[in-house]
């Protein structure tokens, strides 16, 4: 379908033409007497969620037979009712009374009877759209709300991501409400390309377009509220409607010009002070992500993050089994890891970086990797990174140090070489 957008990459949209504007778009389609799930992201993405819903409520309440909202965990830690009603915007115990007629809820993807199946990717279809990386079949799993309903309508922010090269969009089915398989396959197929190589990559990337696939066997009708934000904030620099591949495609040229800073040299290390965003390691270590393409060969980045005191809400023994390593640490002892869970082999990949292994030689990783969280010394190093004391650090003080470039709110924004 065609695409409506307004804004742009130089631009701040005032909330009350963003209001005006998903009024009319959605006003505009054919949405009486069909049931809607919309997906939201969670916490750990910036974005003005209550001035959406309070849009995208305000066309549909009334309009549409059933108004579901589904917030798109992947497989975060599912929120509490009270973080649910802050998440929107509510009172305490008060969605129903922002949001008459409209449901708030988890995407369980822990509990097995909360998903179903919609078709399968054979092995041949994922060896094409791989590019010949990866040859494996997998049964396409999604949240029941997802067949429940005849239109999913996706309502978040696009950014640079180290799986798919821009997040949002038909993201927010696989894996945002997907089952285990395809999260797994998917970010698996990301890690054998490489963070630094595929993230912040425009168009229809290998892992994009095997997303692409699995959305197309829903059955549902597919929308999307694509927006770009101002990273940290709650402005917005665009918003574009229409379908999911539609609306997330020109939301992401807006995304390549506003969330990437390009340098014309390496820097030897990075500061990537982690927004709190992140409150486990699974999630802040998007400051490492997000800076990697800039460092120099030997150099090291630090992610600082007094108010990360866990590895995982939900993955913490899997990670802690098998550590932090380079892709060829796992690729060159295939047997050895190919039962542990692959996403987050992919996890353990992303966070280390580029690297090479050997049976004679060992490990070899391009850089180092620091934190300095509120994880203790001891799992840290067990987990094979480097540790300093969050309370020696001074992020002002690094900024006066030529050799170091001090990252603030770090883990939206993307830095790369000219």
């Amino acid at each position: 379908m065609t695409v409506s957008d307004i804004g742009g990459a130089g631009q701040t949209l005032e909330p009350e033409r963003v209001d005006a504007f998903v009024r009319s778009v959605l006003g505009a389609d054919d949405y009486a007497g069909r049931s809607v799930c919309v997906l939201i992201p969670d916490a750990t993405r910036s974005c003005p969620l209550p001035l959406l819903l309070d849009a995208v409520h305000g066309a549909l309440a009334g309009r549409v037979a059933r108004l579901t909202v589904l917030v798109a965990l992947g497989t975060h830690a599912g929120l509490s009712e009270a973080d649910l009603a802050a998440l929107v915007g509510a009172a305490p115990g008060g969605i129903a009374d922002r949001y008459p007629g409209m449901a708030v809820r988890n995407h369980e993807w822990w509990d097995p009877t909360q998903l179903t199946t919609v078709g399968r990717l054979s092995a041949d279809t994922v060896e094409r759209l791989s590019g010949g990386r990866l040859r494996a079949g997998v049964d396409v799993t999604l949240n029941r709300a997802a067949v429940e309903h005849d239109t999913l309508l996706v309502v978040g922010p696009v950014f640079p991501h180290e799986v798919v090269g821009f997040s949002g969009g038909n993201k927010y089915l696989f894996p945002g409400i997907a089952g285990p398989e395809v999260i797994d396959l998917s970010h698996w197929l990301g890690a054998l390309i490489g963070s630094a190589e595929i993230i912040g990559t425009r168009g229809s990337t290998p892992v994009r377009a095997v997303i692409d696939a699995a959305a197309a066997l829903v059955p549902a009708r597919r929308r999307a509220l694509c927006v770009v934000v101002a990273s940290g904030s709650d402005a917005l620099h665009s918003v574009a409607y229409g379908g999911t591949e539609e609306a997330w495609a020109a939301a992401a040229e807006v995304a390549a010009e506003a969330h990437v800073r390009y340098l014309s040299a390496p820097v030897q290390r990075v500061l990537s002070v982690v927004s709190t965003r992140y409150d486990e390691l699974w999630t802040a270590a998007k400051g490492m992500y997000k800076v990697e393409p800039v460092v120099a060969d030997g150099g090291e980045v630090v992610l600082y993050a007094p108010h990360v005191r866990t590895v995982s809400h939900t993955h913490d023994a899997d990670i802690r089994a098998v550590g932090y390593h380079c892709r060829e640490y796992f690729t060159a002892q295939w047997d050895r890891f190919r039962d542990h869970p692959w996403g987050v082999l992919a996890h353990s990949t992303h966070l280390r970086g580029a690297g090479s292994y050997d049976p004679v030689r060992g490990e070899r990783c391009r850089i180092t990797v620091t934190l300095a969280t509120g994880i203790d010394e001891a799992t840290t190093r067990s987990l094979g990174l480097d540790y300093r004391d969050p309370a020696g650090i001074d992020p002002a003080a690094g900024s006066a140090d030529p050799d170091t470039m001090v990252v603030p709110d770090a883990g939206e924004i993307l830095y790369r070489l000219r």
